[in-house]
């Protein structure tokens, strides 16, 4: 989707899509009106109605902190049928854009005719447009990975979430000239604020099938062996350009892994696609 000048932000509103929302949430909102009601009735109740409050949102803290779980909304975890069908996959890559890492993650993939998803911060993209523009110029799509990445963005309010999802489709959408589809929560855990924000942005949720930990773990065979175990058509796997430790060697773990791992898809027979394309059927732009 294309940017329009002073009206950039046009593409959050038109034709955004319809919020419904999640089962979990309806009942939530049914408990809440069902306490109002119980202790406008009978006041000596509080004490129960507080209590069942309080485990209803218990119940809604404990689904933030369950990355690839439905409760809060639609969440893809793995690709549709028909990419399977076609035996792909999809790479995505977070907290990126970085100046020394993000352009050698390019070329790796160039080199093994490999594309993929780019899940940006927005303050980054904004720091690094070249490198923005030069992921959407080879083929692979920029997503949205929020503004700045706030620890704290599952417990934002509505507002917040707005200010984090909604700057950062215009940013990317007047570097790359094009909205992203799709959204990551920062490190996955999801508000239950969220969906309404993300219909109104015309954003799909995405979380993965397989992670690598490679924020945390330094070895490149363990943060591999948890993307190639079981690993099949269909799968969305998670690695990061931004953000990645760094070995002993002090090599970013991204760049140690992902040349083995092209190289595990290709002897598979899987073709690494961005989330576009595999989900579409269509180009990533």
């Amino acid at each position: 989707m294309k940017t329009r000048g002073k009206n950039s932000r046009d593409h959050l509103v038109d034709g955004e899509r319809t919020w419904r929302p999640a089962p979990a949430i309806q009942l939530s909102m049914m408990v809440h009106a069902a306490a109002v009601v119980a202790v406008a009735v009978q006041p000596v109740l509080w004490p129960w109605v507080l209590g069942v409050l309080i485990g209803n949102h218990l119940l809604l803290s404990a689904a933030v902190l369950w990355p690839r779980g439905r409760i809060l909304g639609a969440n893809l975890t793995r690709l549709p049928a028909a990419a399977v069908a076609r035996n792909e996959v999809s790479l995505n890559f977070d907290d990126g854009p970085d100046p020394e890492v993000t352009p050698r993650v390019l070329d790796l993939l160039d080199r093994h005719r490999a594309k993929a998803s780019f899940f940006c911060i927005g303050v980054k993209a904004a720091a690094y447009p070249d490198i923005v523009r030069e992921i959407a110029r080879r083929g692979h799509s920029v997503e949205n990975h929020s503004y700045r990445h706030p620890h704290a963005f599952a417990f934002y309010g509505m507002g917040g979430l707005r200010g984090e999802v909604e700057a950062t489709q215009v940013i990317i959408a007047g570097i790359a000239g094009r909205a992203p589809e799709f959204f990551r929560a920062p490190a996955g855990f999801r508000s239950p604020l969220l969906d309404p924000v993300l219909a109104r942005c015309r954003l799909r949720y995405v979380s993965w099938s397989r992670r690598g930990f490679d924020t945390v773990d330094s070895n490149p065979a363990s943060v591999l062996k948890r993307l190639t175990c079981g690993l099949a058509a269909g799968d969305v796997l998670t690695l990061h350009d931004g953000s990645s430790i760094r070995t002993r060697n002090g090599e970013p773990i991204v760049l140690a892994v992902l040349p083995v791992l092209l190289e595990r898809l290709t002897a598979a027979g899987l073709k690494s696609v961005p989330l576009p394309a595999a989900c579409n059927g269509g180009p990533a732009a």
